[in-house]
């Protein structure tokens, strides 16, 4: 068997195109392959599909998989036919081996999308010795692709969440279907505007804002008043995780004002606070009971205040919780320490969105596991100069999409 026909087999070449050659060199570290179409061929006409002859050529070249070591490319000439019929006029013919518009093959983008999800795009694009700013318009043109197939219709139940494309700068916010576990849409910002763009996603998905029941959100007041304009008939719900995460922040700065004036006591004791208390070591739990057992810590109040609001999750059902967080609410609003005060009027001013936790049962478990996932891709990339690239990053690992239908897979 000749080169051509063995490469032109790998390859999946056929008729009317063909392997005309095979060229490899050692002092470039490259292997050339030239793929040609058969004399008098016709090829369809990519306006209409009715076949047209050959009007004239393009050179164009294409990057492909790695032969060993060595770069792999794919050269053609790439005919143009003019369609007999009106209207459609002179038009490029799309090869079978690669996307139009594309410099690289679908088994090349087949893998740099498989490699994606593991690996930051910057170091695939050094293995590959290309720019990581090609890279991403693979993966940007893959993912719009995929998300335009998504049908929304069904989606319901959202959740919502934001975070830092880099330490500092620029946030993202992220929609997710809870039903079916799933991003949605990720847009800049992290205001009532996010919410708009959401909506607007939504309706070109074949959904309907008026079908959404309950949104999962922190207590952002952009997202509130985002959601009551947008999202008429949705009940906010704010997450357990997150009215606890305000909680422990306030009983973090109190901590942090005791400790100015009592190092000894409470140096290095800020995860013992955070922590609950059945997933404290015994040496810590010992010296936690000792901190507590100290005099004239407001640590000690606020660490109270914290588990008694615990508890209020832990109601079998929503009267037995408001019950609960009426007590906590009168407790607080006594308390000598203006945080805690200041949490109470928050608990208070959130009321009904805290309550409807144990109606709509919705957390942001899930939420948090995904925001994970991304944020470990983010910290293997060391962060994202473009906010962009972190929500087509979020879309590959979060969205469920299916990408498999638009390339042939490695093997």
């Amino acid at each position: 068997m000749q080169p051509e026909e063995l490469f032109g087999l790998a390859l999946g070449i056929v008729p009317p195109w063909e392997v005309t050659s095979v060229s490899f060199s050692k002092e470039s570290s490259r292997l050339d392959i030239t793929i040609d179409f058969q004399r008098g061929a016709s090829f369809p006409c990519p306006v209409c599909g009715a076949l047209a002859p050959v009007h004239d050529t393009v050179e164009k070249q294409w990057r492909h998989l790695n032969f060993f070591q060595y770069e792999a490319y794919l050269r053609a000439r790439v005919p143009r036919v003019k369609c007999p019929n009106s209207g459609c006029g002179v038009k490029l013919v799309q090869v079978p081996w690669a996307r139009a518009g594309s410099g690289f093959t679908l088994l090349f983008e087949a893998l740099v999308m498989t490699m994606s999800r593991d690996m930051p795009v910057n170091v695939i694009a050094t293995l590959f010795a290309v720019t990581d700013k090609r890279l991403w318009r693979v993966l940007d043109s893959y993912t719009e692709l995929a998300r335009s197939r998504e049908d929304y219709s069904g989606v319901c139940r959202i959740g919502i969440d934001e975070t830092a494309a880099r330490r500092g700068h620029e946030y993202v916010t992220f929609f997710f279907d809870l039903d079916r576990r799933k991003l949605l849409f990720g847009t800049e910002g992290k205001d009532n505007e996010t919410v708009t763009r959401f909506v607007a996603d939504l309706k070109s998905h074949g959904g309907a804002p008026e079908l959404i029941t309950d949104a999962a959100i922190d207590m952002s007041k952009a997202f509130i008043k985002g959601v009551r304009e947008q999202l008429p008939n949705a009940a906010v719900t704010f997450d357990p995780f997150h009215v606890i995460k305000l909680m422990n922040d306030t009983l973090a700065k109190v901590r942090a004002e005791d400790a100015r004036s009592f190092p000894e006591i409470l140096k290095k004791s800020r995860y013992l606070f955070l922590k609950n208390p059945e997933n404290l070591r015994p040496e810590e739990n010992e010296r936690l009971d000792a901190i507590l057992a100290s005099q004239n810590l407001k640590s000690a109040e606020a660490y109270l205040h914290k588990l008694n609001l615990q508890n209020v999750y832990f109601a079998a059902n929503r009267q037995e919780a408001e019950t609960l967080l009426t007590q906590w609410c009168r407790a607080a609003a006594k308390s000598s320490i203006s945080l805690i005060k200041k949490m109470a009027t928050t608990v208070k001013d959130h009321w009904h969105g805290i309550l409807s936790h144990f109606d709509s049962k919705l957390t942001s478990g899930f939420l948090e596991g995904i925001n994970s996932l991304i944020q470990a891709a983010k910290a293997r990339a060391r962060g994202y100069r473009n906010p962009r690239n972190l929500i087509t990053m979020a879309y590959i690992i979060a969205g469920k999409l299916n990408f498999k239908s638009l390339y042939p897979q490695p093997t």
